[in-house]
This record gives C-alpha cells, sequence and structure tokens, in this order.
C-alpha cells in the first residue's frame, strides 16, 4: 500500500483533470482552428496538447504519472525565474510576456500537492543488472 492519503490522491486527481481539461481544449481546439503557425510554435502547441492528453491518464494512475505534475513544475518554474524574471526586472514586460506569465504562476499550487517523500523514497534503480543470481535469503 503506498503512504500518500486517498484525499492527496484525488486532489492529484483533480489537478491532472484540471490541466488536462483545460490545457487539452485551448490546444485542441487550436489544432483544428490553427492559423499557421511557425516551427518552434508548431512544436510548443505539439508538446502542449501531448501533456493535456498524458494529465488524462493521471486520472486513473496519479502516483505513476507523478513525473508529468514535476515536469511541469520545472518547465513553467524555468521560464518564470529565467525569462519572466529578468524582463520584470528590467521593466520590459510586455502584453504578451505578461499574460504567460499569469498562465504559469498557477504551477506554485503544485509544490504542497506533489508528494515528494514518495516521489523520492527508497532507494535508486540500479544501474546494471548482474547475471549472477542471488542467494535466497533465510
Amino acid at each position: 500500500m503506498t503512504d500518500v492519503s486517498m484525499v492527496r490522491l484525488y486532489i492529484l486527481r483533480a489537478m491532472y483533470a484540471v490541466l488536462g481539461l483545460a490545457e487539452g481544449t485551448i490546444q485542441f481546439q487550436l489544432f483544428l482552428h490553427h492559423p499557421r503557425w511557425t516551427l518552434n510554435s508548431g512544436v510548443a502547441h505539439s508538446f502542449l496538447a501531448a501533456l493535456a492528453a498524458l494529465s488524462l491518464v493521471g486520472i486513473f494512475y496519479p502516483l505513476r504519472m507523478l513525473p508529468l505534475l514535476v515536469y511541469e513544475l520545472l518547465w513553467k518554474s524555468i521560464w518564470l525565474l529565467g525569462i519572466a524574471l529578468p524582463l520584470w526586472l528590467g521593466n520590459q514586460f510586455d502584453p504578451d510576456t505578461r499574460e504567460t506569465f499569469y498562465e504559469c504562476i498557477g504551477v506554485v499550487i503544485l509544490i504542497p500537492i506533489i508528494p515528494w517523500r514518495y516521489l523520492f523514497r527508497g532507494p535508486a534503480d540500479p544501474w546494471y543488472r548482474t547475471s549472477a543470481v542471488a542467494p535466497p535469503t533465510s
């Protein structure tokens, strides 16, 4: 049995549902009626559509899909700290950057929701497998 409470599992499921449905609605509508995208824009929208689709899997497997939420937290945090913060400090926040900032800042709610202790418990996976059979333990 996991050491993650049922309440937290349902909160995780809700996060996956919100991420999958909200982002999925936006991205799949754009794919149906998109203007001509640049290469980078097309890549970004494809990534976000895949993220939305995988988030729906997280509703059924909230602990197995934790790396998806961690990835969401990391890429948005990197953007906020590496792109938005320098622009804000340099007083160069334009309306597009401001809009993206508001779309990304909500990621902070993942910090207390992700069961970090569960995520990092136990030993790391082995780097290689030995072919020798281990002696039975008594």
